[in-house]
């Protein structure tokens, strides 16, 4: 969870009261933060000559990146407190009746699809509210925005640029700009290179470096106003004299967008001359019909049932009790006029997080008080959670292969398409393996449809230790099935691998044996987690079977009959040369595998 540290004495002015260490600290649990540390109780660091005042270092749940900032931490607490009402975000237009416009190139789609923007008038900055919102965009980076890759902000002096802007994506040789607090101008490729060895912007280079186009921000006379997600222009950069703000930011994914221009235009707009307003920007994008009007802070519309909020607290709260206790959390709710057990709830553009009524009544707890709520035992006795059948037949057979003195290894699950199909001496259909569309190395390009190229690779890089080796495992293949949903299903197997100076042929035999003796004990005995009456009466075989991937004469299939249907489930046999050849392994190899889903 984020933790953000604010001004002492600051946060104490905002919330009208001086506390003890003591009582916040349980201030904040009663909202359900935590007060992660008071300076106040240490040696303050000393910088540039002063010491440094007191902060309180909070530690604020990752859902509530409405409280990033101080702003969102001293509204929060007040309306909490009772010490003022949920502020009433509103929309206003320019003092020319004119909305500014960022007019979207389509070539931005092959970048940053999505941009928004907004406009905070007449906004009055001091020292210590500049720098909470420049920390405030900084977090929102870090945490929600995943470090500029989902989404990019920018702020800029409204007065040193002009509308309409144009959001394009041009090739970095045709991006000419003067960085943020830079004094040489610079083209894209340049600025790349110049910020490689930046401690704090080289992590953002990447998302856009090898793209053929880079995303840039043009106002009406082609000032550069920035480079998202890198860095703004040093023409627009914001300073504490600033007194109009023009917000944009770019992104990749729509909702995360919505949620950061709503936080920061919510947070910062109770600095502007009439607080709590904020100036659209009207976004003109027609190729992917994303034109509209942003931000939109109207409140979400929602209900939540009283016997439920009642039900999951132990509470009889009436339905004026609840929406009493809601607007301590600044909702505002009322009771709904279509029913006695719903209330109407209207959610402010800052709580992105509620998404269903299990968080209101999380709320109704909060206001209510944690401590408060009745005590009382469980209503059903707590149970332990029965495994799933699969699981379970899984841990029987790592269990038995254990006992008898065989290794667990677990392998990747991607693999090479050689190491899959090539290097064993069979060929791929097309229709078999599920392929990665884009493979970052050679290393990993299929989802494995067998676990024999994990066991080998496991020897080839364990050739060091002493022989013979025996290990195995337990896991996952995956196959493409067009008939289902996911074009693809996943299947249990069980696999072993012989490595020695002889064949083994015979001990992964009598292994292949001691497994098949057991599944059909646990079933017979009825082990728990387990119920077929198929399986208690299989039986099995084996026949010699002709597999390149296998020496010739030295394989055999395993066939069972389960309720009268018969089946191959698997292969055992002394490897070829060709395959021991390609993993690069001197001494011969045998191996089973064999799907273990057929039992159930």
């Amino acid at each position: 969870m984020p933790t953000i540290a604010v001004d002492k004495a600051g946060l104490f002015k905002a919330l009208g009261q001086d506390y003890t260490t003591e009582e916040f600290d349980q201030l904040c649990f009663d909202f359900g933060i935590e007060l992660d540390e008071d300076t106040s109780l240490s040696q303050k660091p000393v910088v540039n000559g002063k010491q440094e005042p007191a902060q309180l270092k909070i530690e604020i749940p990752a859902n509530r990146y409405d409280m990033l900032c101080f702003e969102g931490i001293s509204l929060m607490l007040n309306i909490f407190l009772g010490k003022r009402t949920s502020p009433d975000y509103r929309l206003v237009a320019p003092p020319k009746g004119e909305l500014q416009v960022i007019h979207v190139n389509k070539e931005t789609a092959r970048i940053r699809p999505f941009v928004t923007g907004a406009v905070l008038r007449n906004i009055k900055f001091t020292k210590e509210n500049y720098e909470s919102f420049i920390a405030l965009q900084d977090k929102l980076h870090q945490n929600l925005a995943r470090q500029r890759s989902l989404v990019a902000i920018g702020t800029h002096d409204l007065d040193t640029i002009e509308g309409p802007f144009s959001y394009e994506a041009l090739p970095p040789g045709k991006i000419q700009f003067v960085p943020l607090n830079q004094t040489r101008s610079m083209t894209g490729a340049e600025l790349m290179k110049f910020y490689e060895g930046d401690r704090n912007l080289s992590r953002y280079l990447p998302i856009i470096r090898d793209s053929p186009v880079y995303p840039v921000i043009y106002d009406s006379k082609r000032t550069v106003c920035s480079l998202p997600p890198v860095i703004n222009g040093n023409h627009s950069k914001i300073t504490l004299n600033t007194s109009n703000v023009f917000i944009e930011m770019t992104a990749t994914d729509r909702t995360k967008l919505d949620i950061c221009i709503n936080i920061v235009v919510s947070m910062f707009s109770q600095y502007t001359e009439d607080p709590f307003t904020v100036e659209p920007v009207k976004i003109v994008s027609p190729h992917n019909y994303q034109s509209r009007e942003s931000p939109d802070l109207t409140p979400r519309e929602t209900q939540a049932e009283v016997s439920y909020i009642n039900d999951r607290c132990g509470l009889s709260l009436t339905p004026s009790d609840i929406c009493s206790l809601l607007k301590r959390m600044s909702y505002t709710a009322s009771p709904s006029r279509a029913s006695r057990d719903l209330i109407d709830v209207q959610v402010p553009p800052t709580r992105a997080d509620v998404l269903h009524q299990a968080d209101i009544m999380e709320d109704v707890a909060i206001a209510y008080g944690f401590n408060k709520l009745p005590r009382s035992f469980p209503s059903k006795s707590g149970t332990i959670a029965q495994p799933l059948m699969i699981n379970k037949l899984s841990d029987i057979v790592r269990m038995e292969a254990a006992m008898a003195g065989w290794s667990e290894v677990m392998p990747l699950i991607l693999c090479s398409h050689d190491e899959n199909f090539a290097w064993l001496n069979r060929k791929d259909d097309g229709n078999t393996a599920v392929r990665l569309a884009n493979p970052k190395t050679a290393e990993y390009q299929v989802v494995r449809t067998t676990l024999l190229p994990g066991l080998l690779k496991t020897i080839r890089e364990n050739k060091h230790h002493s022989v013979p080796m025996k290990i195995f495992e337990v896991s996952d293949v995956a196959f493409k099935d067009v008939s289902l949903e996911r074009k693809s299903r996943n299947e249990r197997h069980f696999a072993a691998a012989w490595y020695g100076k002889s064949s083994g042929f015979e001990i992964v035999h009598g292994l292949m044996d001691r497994v098949m003796l057991m599944l059909k004990s646990a079933f017979v005995t009825g082990e728990e987690g387990l119920k077929s009456k198929g399986v208690a009466e299989a039986a099995y075989w084996i026949d010699e079977v002709d597999d390149p991937t296998f020496f010739e004469g030295h394989a055999a299939a395993i066939h069972v009959r389960i309720d009268g249907k018969e089946q191959v489930i698997g292969v055992f046999g002394i490897l070829h040369p060709t395959v021991l050849e390609k993993f690069e392994l001197r001494y011969p190899v045998s191996t089973l595998e064999m799907n273990i889903e057929v039992f159930l």
